[in-house]
């Protein structure tokens, strides 16, 4: 995947937060938590780069996941996730 030189903005800078917080969800749903904690920071990053205004454009569903349900999983609170360790 190509690296974007210019940030977005705007519609596409929404549309790229849901589309983040739906990869997310679909990790979730899929019990690939290491992958699910990545994209999940990767669209909050993003996330809390919009105005009020944006975030209210985001769906309701997307924004209550992101923000409240992923949170108790994925929270300051929780333990980090270990390194793997390599059997001898």
């Amino acid at each position: 995947m190509e690296k974007q030189d210019t940030p977005l903005t705007g519609e596409a800078l929404i549309k790229e937060v849901c589309r983040r917080i739906r990869v997310a969800r679909s990790y979730w749903d899929a019990h690939n938590n290491a992958a699910c904690r990545g994209e999940r920071d990767r669209a909050l990053a993003l996330y809390n780069t919009l105005s009020k205004e944006e975030k209210e454009q985001i769906p309701q569903v997307l924004r209550v996941w992101l923000r409240y349900r992923s949170e108790k999983y994925f929270g300051a609170h929780r333990t980090p996730p270990k390194s793997v360790r390599k059997s001898k």
